[in-house]
């Protein structure tokens, strides 16, 4: 079976920690960060970090449209943390000039979970990945707080930090937060695969784009 290619968007964030786990997973994985590099690789990895900040370096670096482009056309992307935010058609809490790709079809809140202090673990089932829960790492994360008909819902939590209820969650429990996502070849977490030394949900990742 052929190797995929996989960049990892390297302007801010946990780019090294991509890298690793994509290549443990079996993709040939590259940072990236200008158009030509993106125009060599069969799917991208947008890393957790600082959402408004990668909004900004995605213009400075001019790969807003180069990456627009290449979710139209069907590239597999990975958002984890601030790269859900990234996908997301919608951003609730964040600042008036930040822009993402708009891809998955959902209504993000940025920092949802709580500021750096209020970081936790917690397992979580992921439709497509067997195997236990698995156990994420949620730091300053996102959730989300509506999907699109198109967007599958892989994945939820329940607790975390204390938080102020915000509305309720596709006909569950308003403590019930969705925290992974699928709309087609799009993939988001809340969390931070990562930082955990568990590599399924890179597996998964690597097969969409191996399959794409």
């Amino acid at each position: 079976m052929a190797t995929p290619a996989i960049g990892v968007l390297a302007l801010q964030g946990d780019v090294r920690e991509h890298v690793a786990a994509l290549t443990a997973a079996g993709a040939d994985a590259r940072p990236v960060r200008r158009p030509g590099e993106l125009d060599a690789v069969d799917g991208l990895v947008i890393p957790g970090g600082e959402s408004t900040t990668i909004s900004k370096l995605v213009d400075i670096f001019e790969m807003r449209e180069p990456i627009d482009k290449r979710i139209a056309d069907g590239m597999p992307v990975y958002g984890s943390c601030a790269g859900m935010i990234m996908l997301a058609t919608e951003v609730l809490d964040g600042r008036a000039d930040q822009r993402g790709f708009a891809g998955i079809d959902m209504t993000v809140r940025r920092n949802a979970f709580g500021r750096q202090v209020d970081s936790f673990e917690a397992p979580v089932e992921i439709t497509g990945v067997p195997g236990d829960p698995f156990y994420a790492v949620f730091i300053r994360a996102p959730w989300v707080e509506r999907v699109g008909p198109a967007v599958e819902v892989i994945g939820t939590v329940s607790g975390g930090p204390a938080v102020e209820v915000i509305g309720t969650v596709s006909g569950g429990p308003a403590a019930e937060r969705i925290v992974a996502v699928r709309q087609g070849n799009l993939l988001a977490t809340s969390f931070h695969p990562e930082l955990t030394g568990d590599l399924r949900l890179h597996a998964y990742f690597v097969e969409l784009a191996r399959t794409a």
